[in-house]
């Protein structure tokens, strides 16, 4: 495990830089190799951010061949506002050596050297607009550098100008200074591996997602950079298999970017092994006392049947010898899911190699041993085994590969590094270190341990590699070698296994809380996996505490996700009815509840419902039937839920129930009284339009009878008329 690079000094500054664009122009002599550096406007230091930078090389990644001749690379980036005026760089060497880490840290950080300086190269400057830059190449003859023994020796570049243009009286000085290193090469008898973990963090779930896998494993993707770094290289992966688990547990919808991936990753040559799922840390795990290593639990939930071939069942053989099982005509056909194991596998992964968290103990050693068997091999950082960089160790019997603190460091940043110029003066400390660390060792393997990173270039990543690791390294030729005795320094990191026992009680309480649901694996399955990545190797004190905290945030929202709603008195009104009480349901799952209703008064009797189901993300109302034996007065009801296996869910609440059951005869009077009222109203009205109806038909008659008469003595006349006229 490499160390985490403090967020301080000019390697920070550096990593700040990133993104911004510069021209590098490198320019290799018969033998020599180069490294960059990176320095700001010495009057302007009392600023945060610098306007004029600075970075200076000396052939590629800072190595020359001992007698042979190179050039300086000089790059002038004007970030100010205003041109900067035509000017001088002169490149100077100390001919003292830096002899170990500590010194080259101090000079590339700090610009503090032992040794006289001299100048090996001058030249002009061009003037250069503002946001624009600049590079100037001086060719450094064999002569000029003179006869330099194999070592590592400080290298410096001073810029003179003026900021405006040529000739304005207005015009500021400005000087700035860049360090660097150029490494006169020995022979390299030693061979040197690089440990490459590749890993991925979902954004919020427990696997990736097809968006995230389409996404990481795309043209442009984290996944797909992580694999065109290594290819070529003798690198030796250390694969999480929530990456294979999350591309096969999605059958035929898993994106083809995503198996292509995964075919990719399986052909490459390179050796390989497994990290924990998740990237979990066995350290936190040992000292936890765990007595085995945390594993996934079931990934049927998240298999779709969709998704997979179906295939008939199959009739069982007969005692017959040539009887085989066959498919059952007419019989239903099942679809055919991958094992857990089949999920997970990391196909010619090597096995039992661990690679935890510093700091560990040599009882921790002990414990993985007991995890994955005596031949367990740990990979631990030399800052564990009292800086000693031994590939191939041995601490109290345990076998272990040792990776050098320093280097990995360095190297780690060279590969998250995304800034060509950064990068390269990243690549020009690692290569003074690995030639300090080969110089005390010359025919020792050294190993290198990548720092885990998710979203590293494949530039910069293959840089890494290719500064590191030799043609034809083989772990297996390493862990051959005689291991070096060491001892393991370390005490036990008590917030991490103080945080295993807290996540594992937590999963205590949901495994008890998942009863309410007819598969609890939906539930406890990715919990499993939020578990061990919260426990992932590489996270600093305070992300791993923010990590923790979010996880019990989380664990204490799916606990309180079925719950009964607070509620105000409720009147009732009557001696016996229904008291509706809800009850809610925020899980993406239906439920199935018992609630429980128990009066503190005699004066109510309840019966408890049967069991409920409440539907995924909704608010169910359960009827509960009452009786009241009291005419008015106010009763508490204890209310709980239970799961079908009488796991409680949620503890006692209190609801008051306010019973005025005597107006209910209250009521009943009342009504009796308006309906008398109203059919007595309505007897009168009939009796009232009878007697109007009558009326009126009499005054009718009597028109029609007076109308009649009338008729009659006009007819009187007439008659009378016609008797005369006959006589």
């Amino acid at each position: 495990m490499t160390a985490i690079t403090p967020d301080i000094g000019l390697r920070a500054r550096l990593r700040r830089l990133a993104g911004r664009t510069a021209v590098l122009a490198i320019a290799l002599g018969s033998c020599a190799f180069v490294a960059p550096s990176v320095a700001v406007a010495a009057d302007q230091a009392q600023t945060d951010e610098q306007s004029v930078e600075l970075h200076v090389s000396a052939g590629l990644r800072g190595i020359v061949a001992p007698g042979s001749s190179t050039s300086a690379i000089l790059t002038v980036e004007n970030g100010s506002e205003a041109a900067l005026a035509p000017g001088q760089v002169e490149v100077e060497l100390s001919r003292t050596p830096l002899t170990d880490a500590a010194a080259v840290s101090t000079w590339l950080d700090d610009g503090e050297a032992t040794g006289d300086f001299a100048p090996i190269g001058a030249d002009d400057t061009e003037s250069i607009d503002a946001g624009a830059s600049a590079t100037t190449t001086i060719f450094v003859s064999e002569a000029t550098l003179g006869a330099l023994a194999p070592g590592v020796y400080p290298l410096r570049a001073e810029l003179t100008a003026s900021s405006g243009n040529d000739g304005d009286e207005n015009a500021e000085s400005v000087d700035a200074t860049a360090t660097s290193v150029v490494v006169v090469s020995g022979a390299r008898t030693a061979q040197v591996g690089v440990l490459v973990p590749i890993t991925a963090t979902p954004e919020g779930g427990a696997l990736l997602t097809t968006e995230e896998l389409s996404e990481l494993t795309g043209p442009e993707g984290a996944l797909t950079a992580q694999l065109d770094g290594v290819a070529g290289t003798t690198a030796v992966l250390a694969v999480d298999p929530s990456i294979p688990a999350a591309i096969r547990v999605l059958g035929t919808a898993a994106p083809e970017s995503a198996r292509d991936w995964l075919t990719r990753l399986d052909d490459l040559p390179n050796a390989r092994f497994a990290l924990q799922f998740g990237d979990a840390d066995a350290t936190a795990q040992a000292q936890a006392g765990l007595p085995e290593l945390l594993q996934p639990q079931s990934f049927a939930p998240f298999l779709d049947p969709a998704n997979f071939p179906r295939v008939p069942a199959t009739v069982a053989p007969t005692d017959a010898p040539d009887a085989t099982p066959g498919p059952t005509p007419g019989a239903t056909e099942s679809p055919e899911f991958p094992t857990d194991e089949e999920l997970t596998e990391i196909e010619g992964a090597l096995p039992n190699i661990v690679w935890p968290q510093a700091p560990l103990t040599p009882a921790n050693l002990t414990a993985f041993a007991g995890y994955l068997g005596d031949d367990t091999t740990t990979i631990v950082s030399s800052s564990t085994v009292g800086g000693k960089s031994a590939a191939h160790a041995t601490a109290a019997g345990r076998d272990l590969l040792v990776t050098d603190a320093a280097a990995s460091d360095v190297f780690s940043q060279v590969a998250a590094e995304r800034d060509p110029d950064d990068r390269q003066r990243l690549l020009a400390e690692a290569a003074a270190l690995l030639q300090l660390a080969q110089r005390s060792a010359p025919s020792a393997p050294l190993l290198i341990g990548l720092e885990r990173d998710d979203d590293r270039s494949s530039d910069a990543l293959r840089d890494a590699i290719s500064a590191a690791d030799s043609l034809g390294f083989e772990l297996s030729t390493v862990r051959a070698t005689a291991p070096v005795p060491v001892t393991v320094v370390g005490t036990p990191d008590a917030a991490r296994s103080a945080a295993v026992s807290t996540l594992l009680a937590d999963e205590t309480r949901l495994d008890a809380f998942s009863s309410v649901l007819t598969d609890p694996q939906v539930l406890l399955s990715p919990e499993r996996i939020r578990i061990l990545r919260t426990l992932s190797v590489g996270k600093s004190a305070t992300t791993f505490a923010e990590g923790l905290a979010d996880h019990q945030a989380q664990t204490r929202a799916t606990l309180d996700a079925v719950s009964i709603p607070p509620s105000s008195t409720i009147q009732l009104l009557t001696a016996n009815a229904d008291l509706p009480i809800a009850v809610r349901n925020d899980l993406p799952w239906p439920v199935t509840v018992q609630l429980f209703v128990a009066p503190t008064d005699p004066r109510l009797e309840i019966k408890s419902p049967d069991q409920t189901i409440v539907q995924a993300e909704s608010t169910t109302r359960i009827k509960v039937p009452v009786s009241a034996r009291v005419g008015s007065g106010e009763v508490n009801l204890r209310l709980s839920l239970y799961s079908p296996t009488g796991v409680q869910i949620q503890g006692d609440q209190t609801l008051r129930v306010a019973v005025r059951a005597e107006w209910e005869t209250i009521g009943l009077v009342v009504l009796g009284g308006i309906i008398v009222l109203l059919i007595a109203l309505g007897v009168i009205r009939t009796v009232r339009r009878k007697r109007r109806e009558a009326a009126e038909a009499s005054a009718v008659e009597a028109q029609i009878e007076a109308l009649e008469e009338e008729e009659a003595v006009e007819a009187r006349p007439d008659a009378a008329t016609t008797e005369d006229t006959r006589e």
